[in-house]
């Protein structure tokens, strides 16, 4: 029997049901999937497929070592966030080299897209729209090689030149984790002030970071699949507003669905992303945050790997990335172009704790609208209660209202804020 395995380094639930579907397909051909996970649990209805939890401080070359012991033919990454994204890509090439082909971006590529500086400057080579920026280096902050006395005061520099509010954000961290508002010249000063004394040497309060012009606009994302030659894009998604505050990824609607001038904008940009695609050498998933202001989109990140939102994009376009992934796994050939839209699908948090939803109240959802998935989100191991991915065919919009509000009049879910936002989504 065929085998191929899976790398994943959250909780397997944030991929149902597509993960489950695909593998239930390996194994109507006769292949055996096996999951290498470094967080959370998995059971038979987790995973129907052989499970191996792994320490989360595992190297590539104890992945590696793991998959090859199973008898892996092939391997697939489906980790997140980057950095373990980085990983997987160190453990590609460890498998490569052992006979066991693994679909994952090469590791030289994945270096440069885990860094956002380094993605910004691909991004503006291939004639994509980025936010204006400079880097700001931890080593020359704190004197650590070369002495540059200058360096601060090249930064202000910088910073006027472009004019505020800025945005920081960590070069190597993803989830919008660690971004920091900077308003005023005063703010910039103590984001660059030297942190503690230690051992004699002063380190710098901040690690590298990029710093840019704050953009407003619509935040969205697409996931790209496939290899050179052949690359699907997803739909949009809508995961919320950007500007100059940051927000937790989650904490607004998430949506895919109509909205025709968007769409017709991004046909373009869509055609530029898998020419860059291609360039890089993209051998699985990418997903690409970007922001829609005045008609434009502007690229914030390409990340190489699945992204959060690979689920609303599958849900809106019957699609499956990680039936797709395994195809590749397989050798057998990807249909390219841009996957069409088949209707809505909308996401939302269903609140704090991790009680979760009573199942009378999940039993009572599934009655009256289609879930696509209903499950726990746990990022770093915190909890943010449960997380509710719906979808309905064009035409739906008013019977989903409809159900939705009797079922928050009955029960109290979903939350009046998050009834309101879906209602004014679909009644817009």
């Amino acid at each position: 029997m065929q085998k191929i395995a899976f790398l994943r380094s959250v909780r397997i639930q944030r991929a149902d049901p597509y993960i489950q579907q695909a593998v239930r397909g390996l194994a109507a051909d006769g292949i055996e999937a096996g999951l290498f996970h470094t967080s959370g649990t998995a059971g038979d209805e987790d995973f129907p497929g052989h499970r191996q939890r792994l320490d989360r401080g595992v190297t590539p070359r104890e992945l590696a070592d793991a998959v090859a012991a199973w008898g892996a033919d092939a391997a697939v990454s489906i980790s997140l966030p980057c950095e373990n994204a980085l990983r997987d890509a160190a453990a590609k090439a460890l498998l490569d080299a052992a006979g066991i082909p693994t679909v994952m971006t090469p590791l030289a590529a994945t270096m440069l897209l885990v860094d956002k500086w380094e993605t910004k400057q691909l991004c503006k080579q291939a004639g994509l729209l980025v936010p204006d920026g400079f880097r700001v280096d931890s080593d020359l902050l704190a004197g650590r090689g070369l002495p540059v006395p200058g360096y601060r005061d090249a930064l202000r520099v910088q910073a006027d030149r472009i004019g505020y509010p800025l945005m920081s954000k960590p070069v190597w961290d993803s989830t919008s984790m660690g971004i920091r508002t900077l308003r005023s010249p005063a703010d910039l000063d103590a984001f660059l002030a030297p942190g503690p004394e230690s051992a004699s040497v002063s380190v710098p309060a901040v690690v590298s970071t990029v710093v840019e012009q704050v953009v407003e606009g619509d935040l969205c994302s697409v996931d790209i699949v496939g290899l050179p030659g052949s690359y699907q894009v997803l739909p949009l998604c809508w995961t919320g507003r950007a500007g100059a505050e940051p927000v937790f990824t989650f904490a607004d609607l998430r949506w895919c669905g109509p909205r025709p001038e968007a769409d017709a904008a991004f046909a373009e940009v869509a055609r530029t992303l898998v020419d860059f695609c291609a360039t890089m050498g993209v051998h699985g998933s990418v997903n690409v945050d970007m922001i829609y202001t005045g008609g434009r989109f502007v690229i914030l990140e390409i990340n190489p790997r699945i992204g959060g939102a690979t689920t609303l994009s599958c849900a809106a376009s019957g699609t499956n990335t990680f039936t797709s992934l395994a195809r590749m796994a397989r050798g057998l050939p990807l249909t390219g172009g841009t996957a069409q839209r088949t209707g809505w699908a909308i996401e939302f948090l269903a609140g704090e704790g991790r009680e979760g939803l009573p199942p009378a109240v999940v039993t009572e959802l599934r009655r009256r609208v289609r879930v696509a998935t209903a499950h726990e989100l746990v990022i770093d191991g915190a909890s943010h209660g449960d997380i509710v991915v719906i979808t309905l065919a064009e035409g739906e919009e008013d019977r989903t209202v409809k159900a939705l509000t009797e079922l928050h009049e009955a029960t109290g879910f979903p939350a009046a804020d998050v009834l309101g936002k879906i209602s004014s989504l679909l009644n817009r």
